[in-house]
């Protein structure tokens, strides 16, 4: 058997398709085994066929034609590129990839929301009230005289070189209460407390351990007046007692303070 012959039984076992250039072709010549027909392959004549085997319909792969459709265009009714949002449907105008939506208002996408207004300034610290200093000598007012509760704070500085501390409480003339701390009675320091009635002196209380005050240091003192008594505490230490020698507490109208300290306050006051 030549050629011909092999040609010729394939021929009529396939019934009757040709090989390119054989005579007897087809008006359209397709290649092997090719069913007759407006389909081709690869070359397939002008139509609604895509190429290679592409879906029907309008979306083509990998270039879809012009419309919502995101890139790169993944087949209609097929899931979107992975993190494409989901614009209500296949083939829906979903970005690529994971791009947030654009606003819906004018303005490009990603400007940043217009400012808001800025936090408020925080309030100026009030600053605490300053107290001018006292001139020494000093004299505190007492209107109301002495009484049940009334305390007297009195702050200061000692001198840098003192010789004395000295604080009366005045009805009048009189010297009801001498305070008088010494910080050089032969070479020792102590806290003489007296009072001058009618002009004459008292007996002197000296008796005393402690001594609280020194030379360049600042201090607190606190008398609190009573029916039978002045108590005095210094620094937040109750330091004496001294008992009424002058019974109309209501005639002791002044405190007086003088020698070696600057005075920065002096108030007086009723506790509950």
């Amino acid at each position: 058997m030549d050629l011909a012959d092999a040609l010729n039984g394939q021929n009529q076992s396939q019934g009757g398709a040709q090989w390119p250039g054989q005579p007897g072709q087809p008006s359209n010549p397709g290649w092997p085994g090719q069913p007759s027909g407006n389909s081709g392959w690869p070359s397939a004549p002008s139509g609604n066929s895509g190429w290679p085997s592409a879906p029907s319909g309008n979306s083509g792969w990998p270039s879809a034609p012009s419309g919502n459709s995101g890139w790169p265009s993944a087949p209609s009714g097929q899931p979107a590129w992975p993190g494409q949002a989901d614009k209500g449907g296949a083939g829906g105008g979903g970005n690529w990839p994971s791009q947030p939506n654009p606003p819906a208002a004018s303005g490009g996408w990603p400007n940043p929301p217009a400012p808001g207004p800025g936090p408020a300034p925080a309030p100026a610290p009030v600053p605490a009230p300053q107290h001018k200093p006292k001139k020494v000598p000093h004299s505190e007012k007492l209107p109301s005289g002495v009484y049940d509760k009334m305390l007297i704070t009195i702050k200061g500085t000692v001198n840098q070189h003192p010789n004395q501390i000295t604080l009366d409480m005045m009805s009048g003339k009189d010297v009801v209460f001498h305070l008088n701390p010494r910080f050089n009675e032969a070479g020792k320091r102590v806290i003489v407390r007296n009072s001058c009635m009618g002009g004459k002196w008292g007996k002197e209380e000296r008796d005393l351990s402690n001594f609280p005050f020194s030379p360049g240091s600042s201090f607190e003192m606190k008398i609190l007046c009573t029916n039978n008594c002045y108590r005095v505490a210094v620094n937040g230490s109750h330091l004496l007692e001294f008992q009424h020698r002058c019974r109309n507490l209501s005639s002791i109208k002044s405190c007086n303070i003088y020698h070696d300290l600057t005075l920065s306050d002096v108030l007086v006051e009723k506790i509950a």
